[in-house]
């Protein structure tokens, strides 16, 4: 079964899932950059496609190149997943993959969620940015729940809460007949 898979990652999360992916699935890998170069030929033969990106503001950083594609794909089995900072329990998740794929799309693909972390060291600035105002909105709301509270200390510094265990799902759907 020849499996490729395609991903975006900014700060080496994502880029480790897909890693784990590739050695499991013994799949060929592509940056999105590269993969956006590639001749329709190049998908052709493939069983099955996995775009993997980050997740960001409740999307999935570059997945409309992905999405656009399913069309063509609709014979193949199709997976979307995205990495991010929240735990898998997190309420963000759901947001994140209900948001993915149209109610179209999800009959020919199907999207997970691998936890990630948050890495300031490996972020670009307007990310940082963006992550270090939310903390800071947080910290500032005067009647902000326990919730809040909790995330407004775990997005305040760098962490890592990826597990290779995170990509049984995908790999099982994919497996599965």
């Amino acid at each position: 079964m020849k499996t490729i898979i395609v991903y975006s990652s900014q700060t080496g999360f994502t880029k480790r899932y897909v890693d784990w992916l590739s050695e499991e699935l013994n799949a060929d890998v592509v940056t999105i950059a590269d993969a956006k170069k590639k001749s329709d030929n190049y998908f052709a033969d493939a069983d099955v496609i996995i775009y993997g990106g980050w997740a960001m503001g409740g999307k999935i950083v570059n997945s409309k190149w992905f999405t656009q594609n399913i069309p063509c794909w609709k014979g193949k089995k199709l997976v979307l997943f995205c990495v991010g900072a929240s735990p898998n329990q997190s309420h963000d998740v759901e947001t994140v993959l209900n948001n993915a794929l149209t109610d179209e799309e999800k009959k020919y693909a199907k999207a997970f969620y691998c936890q990630g972390g948050l890495s300031y060291e490996n972020m670009k600035l307007p990310s940082r940015l963006l992550i270090k105002a939310f903390v800071s909105m947080i910290r500032n709301k005067k009647n902000a729940t326990e919730q809040e509270k909790e995330m407004g200390e775990m997005l305040a510094h760098s962490y890592d809460i990826a597990d290779r265990k995170f990509i049984e799902p995908i790999v099982g759907y994919i497996r599965s007949v």
